[in-house]
């Protein structure tokens, strides 16, 4: 079957397509011919996810899944949560973003967080919502020159790397990305109407 992801970031496109089994085929949004920016002003990941996919539903008539994702530190009560990417302004700096972060925690001794992904799926004419955490902690400098967003600085729960340390197939078994497309692709596929979309 072929699906739409909702994204024009290039990193999670091959993040994605590295997961994906291969009855799975995904379209890109320059593929679809989609070239908006799709809004995302929702309060909150669920809300954004779900009105990337609707967007797209309603504008291109497709089947597609979305996902917003972000980091929420403890001692930031959740920040910077669903405004991860444009935490330290409107240029959705990586860069700017960690060291922003990394400002904010300096000298706390309490860095724990989690990253957590909110994907929303269109299909069979209905919404579905999956979602996926890791918790682990805010490394004290960045280290690794993989991955993307706030990867360098966050070290996932019992390991000694940060996601940016990874390759892309390690970061999938254990990422929030990870676990919340297991549950999308175990839904798509265990469909009884699986093998009846083109």
């Amino acid at each position: 079957m072929k699906i739409v992801f909702a994204t024009n970031n290039p990193n999670k496109l091959i993040e994605i397509k590295a997961f994906m089994p291969k009855e799975i085929e995904i379209i890109s949004l320059e593929e679809l011919g989609c070239k908006e920016d799709i809004p995302e002003t929702g309060d909150s990941l669920e809300d954004n996810a779900l009105q990337k996919a609707r967007y797209l539903k309603n504008h291109f008539g497709c089947d597609c899944f979305a996902d917003d994702s972000g980091l929420e530190i403890d001692i930031l009560n959740g920040a910077p949560g669903v405004y991860s990417a444009r935490y330290a302004g409107p240029e959705r700096s990586a860069q700017a973003n960690m060291n922003k972060v990394l400002f904010e925690l300096d000298g706390e001794s309490n860095r724990a967080a989690k990253f957590r992904t909110c994907i929303a799926l269109t299909i069979y004419g209905k919404e579905y919502l999956f979602e996926g955490k890791v918790d682990g902690h805010i490394g004290l400098e960045m280290k690794g020159n993989m991955g993307f967003g706030y990867d360098p600085i966050f070290l996932p729960e019992n390991n000694e790397r940060s996601f940016a340390q990874m390759s892309i197939q390690e970061k999938n078994l254990i990422s929030h990305r990870g676990r919340g497309m297991k549950k999308l692709i175990y839904f798509i596929t265990t469909s009884p109407l699986f093998n009846s979309i083109e």
